[in-house]
């Protein structure tokens, strides 16, 4: 792929693409602070045609959509002018079945390594040290080029799915994904390590706030892991790439 220069206000032309020189937070709207998910330094986004203005003539947030997962969001304009590569056209890569699931012990590793440095849980985290629950996993698997989709429920319908009420727990294997909630909504994601032990990052209410292993059978009482398996709603297998589209 070739770069070409850097973005400037009189190059933002919706529907280019740019590569990111640097780490910048992605927001849930076009003002106010709430994360939606981070962008790391060399990944890809496209720009849509809707810019929030700051003030006269002044560009203050842009919204843009992320080619490797889909995922919209708005990046502040102070935080990529200058910062960011024209590119041409991002083409997924995929994997086989096989191919990722030669890549698992490296994805568990690599969240093994993650939990080893100080961290707290995120909302909207994806690059660390903090992460939320699907930051982490969608962080992991990137860290072996497997793009999953940004948030758990997107997860969860992209998953092929395990049928536990078949096999239970002892249908998984080492890097699928763990998925709870309600009935009607998954709000959170996990990832088996094997054992019955799953890794994932959780809130301060009812979690560990940051990342931790848990136990699906709990045997020491240990009132984190017995919330989250009161929580399971389901699992699922990574058995492709995602393609970088958009999804509900």
């Amino acid at each position: 792929m070739t770069l070409g220069g850097l973005i400037a206000k009189d190059k933002m032309i919706p529907g280019s693409c740019w590569q990111l020189q640097t780490s910048v937070n992605g927001f849930a709207e076009s003002s106010g602070i709430e994360l939606a998910t981070q962008v790391a330094s060399g990944r890809s986004f496209e720009l849509l045609g809707n810019y929030a203005l700051f003030k006269a003539d002044k560009f203050y947030r842009l919204k843009v959509r992320l080619l490797e997962d889909g995922y919209q969001c708005w990046l502040d304009f102070d935080e990529i002018i200058g910062r960011a590569l024209k590119r041409g056209q991002w083409e997924p890569r995929h994997f086989s079945f096989l191919e990722i699931q030669s890549r698992i012990p490296a994805i568990l590793q690599w969240v093994e390594q993650a939990s080893q440095k100080k961290n707290k849980y995120l909302w909207g985290g994806t690059i660390g040290p903090d992460f939320d629950c699907s930051g982490l996993v969608q962080a992991a698997f990137a860290s072996q080029e497997i793009w999953l989709p940004r948030d758990a429920y997107q997860m969860e319908r992209f998953c092929q799915t395990l049928d536990l009420s078949q096999g239970g727990f002892n249908l998984l294997l080492p890097g699928d994904l763990l998925f709870f909630g309600t009935d009607t909504k998954c709000t959170h994601v996990g990832l088996y390590k094997a054992s019955s032990l799953y890794w994932h990052s959780s809130g301060i209410a009812f979690g560990h706030n940051g990342i931790e292993c848990d136990r699906l059978d709990p045997i020491d009482q240990n009132s984190v892991a017995f919330h989250y398996l009161s929580q399971i709603r389901s699992a699922g297998r990574v058995v492709c790439c995602h393609d970088g589209t958009t999804l509900p």
